[in-house]
């Protein structure tokens, strides 16, 4: 009698088993991972609008008026979209002063809670 190669169920199914057991350890570590870039991204778009705010203002004597001003005079090639919220026009805009319309600093405006529990506005 001749036995034929294969594969019988049970061993099969202990493959299968393995596999699903990967993939459950794997996903939690794969959706941190990518929360952290997008937290990463979102810190060094923040460094930059805040570095050509202030570049803008010694080179302008004056603060400009949105992050389109920046981009029309040559500071940045343009508006960048947030991370979280995957647009470019949910910048929140924050006034040197109460009242006038300039740009002093620029949040996120994504809702919701960092890795380390800090709001991505408060970022």
């Amino acid at each position: 009698m001749t036995r034929k190669k294969g594969f019988t169920l049970i061993e099969l199914s202990v493959v299968v088993a393995i596999i699903g057991v990967l993939v459950a350890a794997v996903t939690p570590m794969y959706s941190k991972s990518v929360t952290r870039a997008k937290e990463s991204a979102l810190k060094q778009n923040l460094h930059t609008f805040r570095s050509l705010i202030s570049d803008y203002y010694k080179d302008n004597e004056k603060w400009p008026e949105s992050l389109d001003t920046l981009v029309k005079d040559g500071y940045l090639r343009s508006v960048p979209t947030d991370p979280f919220t995957n647009r470019a026009d949910t910048w929140v805009y924050v006034p040197s002063e109460e009242g006038l319309n300039d740009l002093y600093d620029v949040k996120s405006g994504a809702e919701g809670l960092s890795l380390d529990g800090k709001k991505y506005a408060d970022f």
